[in-house]
């Protein structure tokens, strides 16, 4: 409802457009108010029920019950970015006091970039097993709705939860969906409406509340390059953590996590390994050593041995061995 004009009511759609409608006798008139959420007869448009207040399905499903097992201790190779998403976020919830006393504003949120499969969504993952604060967790695509007004009105509710729950933890997972760059749209109508209209929603909720409010944003992309300037600024994003492919000292750790709970046989090296795979990610790594189980496995094998990891090494590299392409001797 956007306001009551006597025994009528002006409501907004959720595809956008605006009625002024009647309203079903039968109703009480204290729960019809601005703001309030309804629904419609689909033939004459009379309001015919005042919708709970409730949290929207997917805002009140955001909000993560469990703490996830996932730990800073099961992320080998990023020493550096784990310290410094520990000091914008920990800090500021745990001791909020201490910011205050030295006048600090602490960091509203923190943005996590790089390539896909380094690592973002489970240092998420580590941050909300580490904190007692409540984590609220998003994909950006859920946010881009089909009508217009849909995204906002999420963000607005996830928002809100969050103020409820202080603190908390806002986490919106492939933020570029939601938060490209508006020069390119410009004078298009339609189809980037909604999503503009959720991209400025989202700036509004970071500029309504200030640092020492229990409240920090956590993002994620891969693709740093096509998000809007206004999100870039300080006093949004104060922090941005890039989570890079591994060195071959970080492949190393990360292919100790991984080899956890594996029978290796003794002639593995993961030495070696980590010198063989450069460019990795730790995706592609974990994805490695499963190959090498499954192979051990296929070849009934009891231990992961050095040759299923070299076939490994290839097949990830260079795809499955294709044996029934056989080239003519023509």
């Amino acid at each position: 409802i956007q306001d009551l004009v006597g025994d009528e009511a002006i409501v907004r759609s959720s595809n956008g457009t605006i009625f002024q409608v009647s309203v079903n006798n039968r109703l009480d008139k204290i729960l019809l108010k601005p703001g309030a959420r309804v629904s419609m007869n689909q033939d004459t448009l009379a309001i015919i029920e005042v919708l709970n207040d409730g949290w929207d399905p997917l805002v009140s499903s955001s909000e993560i019950i469990e703490k996830p097992v996932t730990s800073f201790s099961d992320i080998g190779g990023m020493e550096e970015q784990i310290k410094s998403i520990r000091q914008a976020i920990e800090l500021p919830l745990s001791r909020p006091d201490s910011f205050v006393k030295m006048g600090l504003t602490p960091p509203k949120g923190v943005l996590l970039t790089g390539p896909p499969g380094t690592g973002k969504t489970m240092l998420a993952r580590a941050i909300a097993n580490s904190t007692s604060a409540t984590f609220l967790g998003i994909v950006g695509s859920e946010l881009a709705q089909k009508y217009i007004g849909e995204g906002g009105r999420l963000v607005r509710e996830i928002f809100d939860l969050a103020r409820k729950r202080a603190p908390a933890i806002v986490f919106i997972d492939e933020l570029d969906a939601i938060g490209k760059s508006r020069s390119g749209s410009m004078g298009v109508v339609g189809g980037n409406d909604e999503r503009e209209q959720t991209l400025n929603q989202l700036l509004t909720e970071m500029d309504g509340f200030e640092g020492n409010t229990g409240i920090i944003i956590v993002a994620a992309t891969n693709r740093p390059d096509v998000l809007d300037q206004a999100l870039m600024r300080p006093g949004r994003f104060d922090r941005q953590v890039v989570v890079d492919r591994p060195d071959y000292s970080g492949r190393l750790q990360v292919l100790g996590v991984h080899a956890r709970g594996k029978t290796l046989a003794k002639d593995v090296d993961l030495d070696k390994v980590a010198r063989r795979t450069p460019g990795f990610t730790g995706a592609d790594l974990a994805n490695l050593l499963n190959e090498a189980a499954i192979l051990a496995a296929r070849r009934q094998l009891s231990e992961v041995s050095m040759d299923e990891i070299n076939d490994a090494i290839e097949r990830v590299m260079a795809g499955p061995e294709k044996k029934d392409r056989v080239m003519s001797e023509k």
